[in-house]
């Protein structure tokens, strides 16, 4: 692994001004105040303001207040501002990446990618809301005297709980279609990483977005979460298992819809005639991007026994040269973990694996030499499931590489998990790459590609399976989960009963002749 002594400048866009201009946009009545930091060094970036139930409550109020004025505003009009939003984010967006690196401590690569979520979410709706949105016409159950319409309102003000690995993607990019669909946002993003989001509303009030329709809130889980989902009419949230059944046990005693993206322990399968080369690669990325902090990343390697020891040798080599510092340029392959906390929470893991038999190929240890959260990128093998990264999302730069004989063992193996998030498959013959990808338990699979093409095909729902989530993000699932339907019906004519003289068995007669009359015309 590739070592530079640290010596850091932080970007010129990350201004103290600028970061306390950003922190003044959430409501704050206590003056209590959270250190959010610059993860590379551990220096203070700015006191963000902590907000309390009745700011929250307050925000909501501001929120709902905005979103009737913005639910009867036509849909073209609202839609010009996400065309104009467009243009900003795409323009302004090695900004947004200097803000992103310096609070979550990402490598640059990772960042710049992170800023293009957004603006692709924007396309992508632009293209379908207004079809999505617009009152479908369908039949009744008498034709040609009855009618009914399917009309999509927004649900009210959605509550948003973001991640810290991705905060400006999903912070931003989760509120767009429920903006686009005519509700208000209500944002907790995490403490760590709220100045990315912060900046994204600010962008999109500058494109023509209402003031007071998209709320900022923050505090600790805990202390933000009741308040945020009690005053909600749905919460979109990407995080845990653990923390998600509380909140979807909330949401659920509310009667208010959720979805939620929550862990994953994700497997790759590796066949027998895939391209090693590419398949090594895919494994560099899948393991060690955004410093193994993605949902949809790969914890477990599966590989034929005929090829384990070549994957095995290329890919630790590969490990070992990775350029992991701290620095605000295209350079490293790798950056920090978010916090040290999270560090350590690694470690933990691998030294639990360790003390229980594993053998640490590469990596396995922190790095406090490079930055205070450090860790080095970490390829084990002998894991087993007594072990705590052997069943649980470690979320961090470690992965695990096992042997299998057949490729039913293979999938067998890769279903033994109680996640179902993400999966990749390679393989040189993608039809019978894609027979495997079908038998595996997961909302997302991957051929040749570790999760890129999944996530970023903006057209097909994401989501999780098992204890990977509920409901999806993109796709038309991911705009019309943010509304609710009203069905207006229409009767043109009193036929739904008796006719004056007939007796209600003969209405019968004529109602059952008239449902196979209907079958056979294909009539609905």
């Amino acid at each position: 692994m590739t070592v530079t002594p640290l010596a850091l400048t932080r970007p010129a866009s990350v201004t103290d001004a600028f970061l306390r201009r950003l922190a003044a946009r959430v409501p704050d009545s206590s003056g209590a105040t959270w250190k959010l930091t610059e993860v590379y060094t551990g220096e203070a970036l700015v006191e963000l303001p902590q907000s309390t139930p009745a700011d929250i409550e307050q925000a909501f109020a501001t929120a709902r207040a905005a979103q009737e004025k913005w639910a009867a505003t036509p849909l073209k009009r609202r839609l010009e501002v996400f065309k104009r939003a467009h243009a900003l984010f795409v323009g302004r967006a090695r900004i947004v990446t200097d803000l992103i690196q310096a609070e979550s401590g990402k490598n640059r690569r990772m960042a710049i990618e992170e800023t293009c979520d957004p603006a692709m979410v924007m396309s992508h709706y632009l293209t379908r809301a207004a079809k999505l949105l617009a009152p479908a016409k369908r039949g009744g159950p008498v034709p040609f005297l009855t009618t009914s319409t399917e009309i999509r309102q927004p649900k009210g003000v959605v509550g948003i709980i973001a991640p810290w690995n991705f905060p400006f993607a999903t912070g931003i990019s989760d509120a767009i279609p429920a903006l686009m669909a005519g509700n208000a946002v209500v944002l907790k993003p995490d403490n760590k990483t709220a100045l990315s989001p912060l900046y994204g509303v600010e962008m999109l009030e500058e494109a023509g977005l209402p003031k007071g329709l998209f709320q900022v809130v923050c505090g600790e889980g805990p202390d933000v979460g009741p308040t945020l989902i009690d005053q909600a009419n749905y919460v979109m949230f990407t995080g845990s298992t653990a923390t998600g059944r509380v909140i979807g046990e909330r949401a659920g005693r509310n009667l208010i819809g959720c979805c939620l993206e929550l862990g994953g322990k994700n497997p790759m399968i590796v066949l027998e005639d895939a391209d090693l080369a590419e398949a090594v690669q895919g494994a560099v990325f899948g393991a060690f991007g955004n410093t193994g902090q993605i949902c949809m990343h790969i914890e477990r390697i599966y590989l034929p026994e005929s090829r384990y020891d070549e994957f095995k040798n290329a890919y630790v080599a590969k490990a070992r040269a990775l350029d992991v510092r701290a620095a605000y340029d295209f350079g490293p392959d790798m950056g920090s973990l978010v916090s040290v906390d999270h560090m350590n929470r690694v470690k933990a893991h691998v030294d639990d694996a360790v003390a229980k038999g594993a053998t640490v190929l590469c990596g396995g240890k922190p790095r406090p030499d490079l930055g205070p959260a450090f860790f080095e990128p970490t390829i084990l093998e002998g894991v087993t499931k007594d072990m705590l990264c052997g069943v649980t999302e470690t979320f961090g730069p470690v992965v695990a590489l096992h042997k299998y004989r057949t490729v039913d063992e293979a999938v067998a193996l890769a279903n033994d998990t109680e996640y179902g998030l993400n999966a990749s498959v390679w393989g040189g013959d993608v039809i019978a790459a894609r027979a495997v990808a079908a038998r595996v338990e997961s909302g997302n699979v991957n051929i040749n590609d570790i999760l890129a093409t999944a996530y970023a095909s903006k057209g097909t729902p994401s989501g999780g399976v098992k204890n990977s989530g509920v409901g999806a993000r993109h796709g038309d699932q991911g705009l019309l989960k943010y509304t609710d339907v009203k069905n207006v019906a229409v009767l043109k004519k009193q036929v739904m009963g008796p006719r004056g003289g007939q007796t209600y068995e003969k209405y019968v007669e004529g109602m059952l002749s008239g449902l196979k009359l209907m079958r056979r015309l294909r009539i609905r």
